[in-house]
């Protein structure tokens, strides 16, 4: 018999909605969230996961203080990998701060390369929101009748790529995967069709990274 979290995670919620475990009603992540345009619907029992989103993404939130506090996030990591089906996309969301930035390399590693999950670093529950604010919003805009696959668009090579430009954040290359629908696409983009998403200063360490990758 399917757990109430199980049945939630079956079926998605409704576009401009996202629905968030308990435990976050008062924070600033939600309070951005709400600030945003999106509705949320608060329920007690989810299992691991704090945020589901309308495009089928299940987000794990893993903080600054669980990193810092030891390894037992780990386990929490490894539940929400084994919980979930393959009808939703995983999404690690995690803070990489100066205070976690010494663990981040090894947590990279587990959620990426052990676990094979989609690893997505913010600065803090402020960049944290606009990510998946703008996860939820993006959806709305995308063409109905053209198959894009979320597993594609959050391939996490190309997440950590991307993230290597400088100025290009965990909040920066998601936008850039959802509005291109191939990594081809993304190199053959012009200025001008990137600085709207991220800015003239990372539009400009983007190009010259996609079209000179060695110099």
């Amino acid at each position: 018999m399917e757990s109430k979290a199980q049945t939630l995670l079956n079926a998605a919620p409704p576009y401009g909605h996202i629905i968030a475990l308990e435990k976050w009603r008062d924070s600033a992540i939600l309070e951005n969230i709400k600030g945003a345009g999106v509705k949320v619907v608060f329920e007690k029992e989810m299992g691991v996961v704090d945020f589901f989103l309308p495009n089928r993404s299940c987000v794990l939130y893993i903080s600054e203080g669980d990193i810092v506090a030891g390894n037992s996030y780990k386990r929490k990591l490894v539940r929400f990998r084994h919980a979930n089906s393959s009808r939703v996309q995983e999404l690690v969301v995690v803070e990489r701060t100066r205070l976690s930035e010494q663990y981040f390399s090894s947590l990279q590693k587990f959620v990426v390369f052990d676990l094979g999950l989609t690893l997505l670093p913010v600065s803090g529950q402020t960049e944290s929101s606009q990510l998946i604010s703008q996860m939820v919003h993006s959806q709305g805009r995308d063409n109905p009748f053209r198959r894009r696959s979320v597993a594609r668009l959050y391939e996490p090579q190309l997440l950590l790529l991307l993230q290597q430009i400088p100025g290009v954040g965990g909040v920066k290359a998601s936008s850039l995967l959802h509005s291109f629908s191939s990594l081809q696409e993304l190199c053959s983009a012009r200025l001008p069709q990137l600085e709207p998403l991220v800015g003239s200063a990372a539009a400009q360490h983007i190009h010259s990274f996609l079209h000179n990758p060695l110099v």
